[in-house]
């Protein structure tokens, strides 16, 4: 008769079913049963004392076979510089969306203000029909308290009753807060902030902040970029001879699209992201980030139409 008490029973049952923890050592020689070649399991033990096995096990599927086996002669050196170049390239975007983000908080708060008043973002009858009120005002909300303890809430809370002017509250937002508040505005207002921010349509912009919204949060929570299959597929405009694919490059195209100087681009983003490519480019595949031959000349701005 089995006397455990029902929890310690189903730990049991747990610690059976799930995956026992393996030291460095073990974790090098899963490596080497895969396949991959390793030279130095010290210095590969060491890397992984800082990088998560499971994390670092994402970055072996570009050289994963159909019946889950391996291709040979890979080396363990080869998906350290993957790894490592992803984590580089993850730098050079996330400093480009924040620019964006930051232009797009001043520009939609701009135009609220002078269209729809201090507080007009409050109201049910700034927004479109499709727009969920309640929704909107609890997500408000909890941006508030999410930020109750800094000066300025605590300001806006004591000298004002709590109400905050739109270009107060828009720090405040995520970058999906501002997609979503971009994508219930006016149909006309959406194709007027279109057209005046990036020359393109309301689709279009509508598109490209979904997409940056999914690209910034990877980048933030450190996530794969390489070899990774985006859930979201932008909208070309009209003169980009670029057929868009759900892998990295076309998500940077988004970024192109969205960036507010086209001259700091060419020297900042652009020219970073070229230096990375150069550095590990004997180690990535273009392929597996889906960058075209033609990839430089594609996000240069010189070679940029825009819909009219």
């Amino acid at each position: 008769m089995d006397t455990r008490d029902g929890s310690e029973a189903l730990k049991e049952n747990i610690e059976v079913s799930v995956k026992q923890p393996k030291n460095y050592d073990e974790q090098v020689a899963l490596i080497v049963k895969k396949g991959f070649i390793v030279d130095d399991k010290d210095s590969c033990a060491m890397f992984l004392h800082k990088a998560n096995y499971y994390r670092l096990s994402a970055y072996f599927l570009p050289f994963r076979k159909a019946d889950g086996t391996y291709f040979p002669n890979v080396s363990f050196q080869r998906v350290q510089s993957i790894y490592e170049f992803d984590g580089r390239i993850r730098g050079v975007l996330f400093k480009c969306i924040e620019e964006i983000e930051l232009y797009l908080r001043s520009q939609l708060s701009y135009y609220s203000a002078h269209h729809h008043g201090t507080l007009g973002y409050l109201e049910e009858g700034t927004f479109s029909e499709k727009h969920d009120q309640e929704r909107f005002l609890n997500l408000v909300n909890g941006c508030i308290e999410e930020n109750k303890r800094t000066l300025v809430v605590q300001h806006h809370k004591e000298k004002y009753s709590g109400k905050f002017p739109v270009w107060v509250i828009i720090e405040f937002f995520s970058m999906g807060m501002l997609s979503y508040f971009y994508a219930d505005m006016k149909t006309n207002e959406q194709k007027e902030l279109a057209k005046d921010l990036y020359g393109t349509t309301a689709t279009c912009m509508k598109s490209w902040l979904r997409c940056i919204t999914v690209l910034r949060n990877r980048c933030a929570h450190y996530s794969r970029l390489y070899y990774w299959s985006f859930p979201a597929l932008p909208k070309m405009p009209e003169g980009i001879d670029f057929k868009a694919n759900r892998r990295l490059f076309t998500q940077i195209m988004v970024l192109k699209f969205l960036y507010p100087d086209k001259d700091k681009w060419n020297a900042n983003p652009l020219a970073e992201l070229e230096a990375v490519i150069e550095e590990y480019g004997k180690d990535i595949s273009l392929k597996h980030i889906g960058f075209p031959d033609n990839w430089v000349d594609l996000l240069r701005y010189e070679s940029f139409c825009v819909e009219k």
